[in-house]
Parts: structure tokens; C-alpha cells; sequence
């Protein structure tokens, strides 16, 4: 049966019951399912901007020795490509000290004294390299595999292979803190799959969404019965016209009507015990944190929180702290709490960002003074993600770059690896699952060769 025929026999008849099933993986393609699933559940840490992985994650003592001093020869290649450094750069060493920490003996920043407590959980991809050296192109190729618009994010891929576990919640939920990624809502967009699988951003505090609630003198009958009125017309105009998006919409009726009992549950953070909200910490992005675990809890397949401001092309030694101070307590808390709930085997957590950060200054005029230099500029080529949870393996690194982190020498992952991995992960055989447009069999991953990470599962 093709998938046509099964939303025209199967949609349309739970759409005359009020209860649709679209948020369930869809059983007329279940070949795809030949991977049996190590977490459940992911949660998507993306760092709008960039940190800098090497004040941050990746230790490059290399770049003390040679504080200062032009990129050497066999680094600076003619026509290389940096978003905004003029002249010829030089190498910039962190000025912040790297602990060794756990087990494991990683070596993490002194800015991240939380994360340092949780190290052996998490497992490093040193070797990350992009294609995009611009934000708004770097963060949709991140999401999407493609620098421009109108593709599936990886949220809604995965919503559409593997759907969803409740019925009364948004399968794939978006937070903001702070500025709306330069690529905007294209980052959670379905792209050309239906609708129905799209990220829905959720707010932190007043309603959670927009024009929730009923308006006065709307009762829940009344409401009830106005959500089957409608639908029983689209269900009408879906026998004519076997527009799938009008079963999307049939479906987003009955979510919205059901997420008015159960958002305002899942977002009250009243019932959360003290020492649990003290472990978060104080800040919006701690209470997104936790209301990330709230979800996962009620089986929300995807989570992604948007935490905006790491771009440090300057002031990077006054901002960045500020920065961690913000983020390491909660996504520190995120980790210990998943653990101690028996969540976190199940549950992926990925901290990305779009690329990382040269291991050179950023020198927009060629004749200044090289002790000015307080930032950082983009990079592409090499730059480190972590994951935690979701059956990888913690406190190990993977891949290798060379002394000062310009280039991958080992094991180099591009961003189609790193899809191909996570879709793994949640049970997902990239390469099965597709979705026919404009002629052709779409996947996450594209056309060009990709690989899953192997080395880095349990």
C-alpha cells in the first residue's frame, strides 16, 4: 500500500472517530525500521552563534607555544575562506585554563565547573567539519543538510519515521532563549514533508502557546463540538480532493484542542521539588532545561532549545564566562537528572552549534595591534559537538585535528555522518527512510556518501 492510500483509508477514518493517529509512524513504510533503537527520546542543544569549542571543548595546547604568531605555511592556504579576518592571521592560544576531569581524564574549560562533574557521560566529535562559513547558510545545512530553505529539519525527519508516544503534546517542541536564530523557523520546519511534523515553539512563561486558551464564554463542549464541525467538512473536502494537507489540518485541530488540558501541566513548574530547581539553577534557560526533562517524560519524541548569543567576534574574555555561566549548570543538571530518573539510556542529548571558531584572532584591520584581538572569527573545517546519553559512549573523544585545531587530520565527520549517526541512534536507517518530491526519493542525509559513527556507540 502506498502512502496515498494509507492516509486516505487510515487518516480519514480516525478523522471521523476525533482521534488521529498521523503522529504514529506510519506502517506502510516500515522498512526503514531495521535498526533496533538505542534511546527513545533527543534532546537538541544548538548554541545560536557559535562558541568557541576551543575556549570551551577541545584543548589545544599547541597554541601556547606558538601565542601570537602567524599561521604557518603549511596551515595558510591561499583563498581560504574566513567570514571576516583580513591579512594574514595569527594564532590565538585560549586564556582560559583546561582541567582534566573524571574517569575519563578529558580536559574541559575552567568556564564549565559543572559540566566538568558530568564529563564521563559525555562523548566529544572532535572532528566536526561544514561546508557553510555564514550562520544563517551553516545552521540550515546543520538542521537540514542543505544551505537554503524549504527542507525537513532532522526534528521533524524523525517525527516522520518514528512519530510520537502522546497523542496530547507536540511531537517535536522548540524553545528560544534569547534572539530567534538567524535562519529562523526554517530551522524546525517540515520543509516538504506535511506539515503535521514541524517543530511548534513553545514559551517559557505566560501561555506556552499563542492563543491556547478558549476565549470567554467558549466552554470545553462547546469547543469540542466546534473542532468536530470543522473537521467533519474537511473531511469532506479530503474525499474530493485527497489533499493530505487537510488531514494534517484535521490532525492539528484535534492536537491544539487536546494541548489545552495538557500544556499547562507539562509548562507548571510549581510541582518541581526545591532541591530539583536549585540543581537547575536560576535564568530562562534553566527553566527551559527543565521543562526539556518535563516533555521527555511525557514522551515527547524531539526537544530543541535555541540558546542564542555565542558569537564572539570580540569581548570574548568578558562575554564568554557570562555566557557559561548561563548555560554549564543546566545542561550539567539536565544530564545528572535524566540519570538519576533511569531516563538518560534513553535519552540523546546533542550540543551543537552551526561551526566553531578560529584558532586564530580575528584581525578585520591588517595593522592592528595584535594584543587588541579579543574575539574569535568562524570555522568550519574543524570544530567539536558533544552527545551525551542515547546509547553513545561516554568519556571518549573521536577524531583528531592538527596541533592548533585548523584542520581534521582523523576521522573527519561531516554533517551527513552526524545525521546518519543520530538517526541510528533513535532506530532509524537513513538511507530507508525517504520521502517522494519533486520526482525524487528525499532523504535526511541526500545523495553524497554517509557514514554512521559506530566508534561512538555502546
Amino acid at each position: 500500500m502506498d502512502r496515498r492510500r494509507f492516509i486516505q483509508g487510515m487518516g480519514v477514518a480516525a478523522a471521523g472517530s476525533g482521534s488521529l493517529s498521523l503522529f504514529a509512524a506510519n506502517p506502510a513504510e516500515q522498512s526503514y525500521r531495521t535498526v533496533v533503537p538505542a534511546a527513545k527520546n533527543v534532546i537538541i542543544l544548538h548554541m545560536v552563534g557559535a562558541p568557541s569549542h576551543l575556549d570551551l571543548w577541545y584543548h589545544r595546547p599547541g597554541l601556547r607555544d606558538m601565542h601570537g604568531q602567524e599561521l604557518p605555511d603549511s596551515l595558510h592556504k591561499k583563498g581560504k575562506q574566513f567570514a571576516f579576518i583580513q591579512g594574514r592571521p595569527r594564532l590565538m592560544a585560549s586564556q582560559f585554563e583546561f582541567h582534566r576531569c573524571g574517569d575519563s581524564g578529558n580536559a574541559l574549560s575552567e568556564l564549565l565547573p559543572n559540566l566538568q562533574g558530568v564529563v564521563d557521560e559525555m562523548c566529544f566529535i572532535d572532528s566536526m567539519h561544514g561546508t557553510e562559513f555564514n550562520h544563517g547558510p551553516a545552521q540550515l545545512s546543520f538542521h537540514t543538510g542543505q544551505n537554503r530553505e524549504g527542507f525537513a529539519s532532522l526534528g521533524a525527519w524523525i517525527n516522520y519515521g518514528i512519530g510520537s508516544e502522546n497523542r496530547n503534546l507536540p511531537p517535536y517542541a522548540v524553545f528560544i532563549s534569547g534572539n530567534i536564530p538567524g535562519a529562523g523557523s526554517s530551522l524546525w520546519s517540515n520543509g516538504y514533508l506535511p506539515s503535521v511534523y514541524q517543530g511548534i515553539e513553545l514559551r517559557s512563561s505566560g501561555d506556552p502557546v499563542l492563543f491556547l486558551n478558549d476565549p470567554a464564554g467558549m466552554t470545553r463542549q462547546k469547543r469540542r463540538k466546534l473542532v468536530d464541525h470543522i473537521n467533519a467538512m474537511n473531511k469532506q473536502a479530503y474525499r474530493k480532493t485527497s489533499d493530505e494537507e487537510i488531514v494534517t489540518r484535521m490532525a492539528q485541530y484535534e492536537l491544539a484542542y487536546r494541548m489545552q488540558d495538557s500544556i499547562p501541566d507539562v509548562s507548571d513548574l510549581s510541582d518541581e521539588p526545591a532541591h530539583v530547581t536549585a540543581l537547575y539553577g536560576e535564568g530562562l534557560f534553566a527553566r527551559q532545561c527543565i521543562m526539556a526533562r518535563r516533555l521527555i517524560e511525557n514522551d515527547v519524541r524531539v526537544v530543541e532549545l535555541f540558546n542564542a548569543d555565542w558569537d564572539h567576534h570580540s569581548g570574548l574574555s568578558r562575554n564568554l564566562p557570562k555566557k557559561c555561566k548561563e548555560a554549564d549548570q543546566p545542561i550539567a543538571a539536565l544530564i545528572q537528572d535524566l540519570k538519576q530518573r533511569g531516563l538518560l539510556d534513553e535519552t540523546l542529548i546533542v550540543c551543537c552549534a552551526e561551526f566553531g571558531r578560529t584558532p586564530v584572532a580575528e584581525q578585520r584591520d591588517a595593522k592592528a595591534a595584535f594584543k587588541s584581538l579579543d574575539g574569535r572569527d568562524h570555522h568550519k573545517d574543524a570544530f567539536t559537538i558533544w552527545m551525551a546519553g542515547g546509547g553513545t559512549k561516554g568519556g571518549v573523544r573521536y577524531g583528531e585535528t592538527d596541533e592548533f585545531g585548523f584542520g581534521v587530520t582523523k576521522n573527519k565527520c561531516e554533517i551527513r555522518d552526524f545525521h546518519a549517526t543520530i538517526m541510528h541512534l533513535m532506530g532509524i536507517d537513513h538511507e530507508g527512510l525517504s520521502f517522494k518530491f519533486m520526482g525524487l526519493d528525499q532523504r535526511l542525509t541526500g545523495v553524497e556518501e554517509s557514514r554512521v559513527i559506530h566508534d561512538i556507540i555502546a
